[in-house]
């Protein structure tokens, strides 16, 4: 059985901030990348939680990430935000104009963000939930190192190229869907190598393009993605908007994530909607639509379930196991 630890989010948080100070992460990136991580796990989304955590932490260590980057700010429009993270992670530049990225929203209606030059950045509805949380809608799109196979192809191409979007909805948790272009993500895979099971037909090749039920095997081969030819259509829309959008590596050109000392470069692209411009009774309207197919349709509505789930989580704190406190923790001893 598996021993665990309860923190209060105060805590993880605090946990997460020093090791990342201990792995090299300035404070700066260290509290915005404790920030996200943590919502993660708060929210249920364990594989982009805290033990995705170690992989920054990995990144940190080896150099894939800069954890002293500044990142470079432009505004070539006043709707228009354009950051270089100059290899540091995905989370400090956004942080930095969120409430102005915010605000432009607000005034001229849409508002965009462009980031290139980052290492990839974990749960994406971190990005698109705090803007609905502003009550704007929003979208968002990254990259990463090619792993998922084009539509008619069976070697890497993209990565799994998550796209997210957030609504607001009146007297509730916001309306967050976010997956990834492929049938399931990298970490999923890496999850079922780790613990020796095997994945569902559907989801990877191996090496020599043939279909695997092996996660070891998948992960020298290629993800599918979700839906043949229309997921990767998908995959393909998510690599233009966040690469070339933005002027970061394609996926095909993207280094390792995983290995190695150079940061994969990946773009992170964010639109934000003030839907008050147009429809003022939006987020009632929405909470409305949303109970209503809830309720008489019986339809998942995401985003609920971990809203709410992060609620509880600061009433209440995370169950961690303690293994992986301890090693986060090594980290954190580094930092004193």
């Amino acid at each position: 059985m598996v021993e665990m630890v309860r923190l209060d989010l105060a805590e993880a948080i605090a946990l997460c901030e020093q090791a990342a100070l201990g792995a090299g992460a300035g404070e700066e990136a260290a509290v915005s990348l404790a920030a996200s991580v943590v919502s993660a796990e708060a929210r249920g989304l364990r594989s982009v939680g805290l033990s995705h955590f170690l992989d920054y932490l990995a990144a940190l260590e080896d150099g894939r990430i800069n954890g002293t980057a500044q990142p470079a700010i432009t505004r070539p429009a006043l709707a228009v935000y354009v950051s270089d993270a100059a290899g540091g992670i995905a989370h400090t530049g956004f942080d930095r104009v969120f409430s102005d990225f915010a605000k432009a929203a607000r005034i001229f209606g849409v508002a965009i963000f462009a980031q290139r030059n980052a290492f990839t950045c974990g749960e994406l509805g971190h990005f698109t939930s705090r803007l609905a949380n502003e009550g704007l809608v929003a979208f968002a799109a990254t990259n990463g190192p090619a792993m998922l196979a084009g539509a008619g192809s069976t070697k890497p191409v993209y990565c799994t190229n998550p796209l997210s979007f957030a609504a607001p909805v009146d007297n509730n948790v916001p309306l967050v869907i976010d997956q990834s272009s492929s049938a399931t993500a990298f970490v999923s895979i890496r999850e079922a190598a780790e613990q020796g099971r095997e994945i569902p037909a559907g989801w990877a090749l191996d090496a020599a393009g043939k279909p695997t039920t092996d996660p070891a095997a998948a992960m020298k081969g290629a993800l599918l993605a979700f839906g043949g030819h229309r997921g990767a259509n998908i995959a393909l829309m998510v690599e233009v908007l966040a690469a070339g959008v933005t002027g970061a590596n394609w996926s095909l050109d993207a280094p390792s994530f995983k290995e190695g000392s150079e940061s994969p470069g990946t773009g992170l692209f964010v639109l934000a909607i003030e839907p008050k411009l147009i429809a003022p009774d939006f987020a009632v309207r929405l909470a409305e639509q949303t109970n209503r197919l809830a309720a008489d349709y019986r339809v998942h509505i995401p985003g609920v379930a971990r809203g709410r789930a992060g609620m509880l989580a600061k009433a209440l704190g995370l169950d961690v196991p303690a293994d992986l406190v301890g090693r986060i923790a090594a980290y954190a001893e580094r930092a004193q």
